[in-house]
């Protein structure tokens, strides 16, 4: 169990790096990044003793197969999930032939019939990994792992992304590569 601190402090960086960067005075460039002493000073806010070691400790341990942080140098950026108006840009990049999308039964019907919407994020979030999906999947009742023929939907315009080695992003995926 990831200790109770590590993970609050994992929480506050999301707030920081995908959903409210100008709350805390936090600028973002283009691709997500900030230095990592403007975070350090806004989790300071709230958690007085926060040093650049807990911030590279978040980012190698609380859940390290989802990989939601990069460190760059003097730099860091959440990886995906971002709710911000400004899109954070993603390099476009062919996909594996399938990828697979966790979310909850509740939400197949719609999903089969519109397709997957990013909802209040900036991009559709996919993997490889079926455990990964079905955990994600799971956060709002019972999983159901979608798969999605994504090498078809690349050649037919889809736009793919890879946010790191967990998680791939789209814009959208149309319901006709939904299985």
């Amino acid at each position: 169990m990831a200790d109770a601190r590590l993970i609050r402090i994992s929480k506050l960086m999301s707030l920081v790096l995908r959903h409210k960067p100008e709350q805390f005075a936090v600028l973002l460039d283009p691709e997500g990044y900030a230095p990592v002493h403007d975070l350090l000073r806004a989790l300071r806010e709230s958690i007085p003793d926060a040093s650049v070691d807990d911030v590279r400790r978040v980012v190698e341990t609380i859940e390290p197969d989802k990989a939601r942080f990069s460190i760059s140098g003097a730099d860091i950026r959440a990886n995906y999930g971002h709710s911000l108006t400004a899109r954070i840009s993603q390099p476009r990049v062919v996909p594996p032939e399938v990828l697979l999308h966790g979310t909850s039964e509740k939400a197949v019907d719609i999903i089969r019939h519109d397709g997957i919407r990013p909802m209040r994020r900036q991009y559709v979030h996919l993997t490889t990994n079926p455990d990964l999906a079905i955990r994600v999947g799971g956060r709002h009742g019972n999983a159901c792992v979608l798969e999605i023929d994504a090498l078809r939907a690349y050649e037919a315009g889809v736009a793919f992304y890879r946010a790191n080695e967990a998680f791939w992003l789209a814009d959208v995926v149309p319901p006709e590569f939904i299985r």
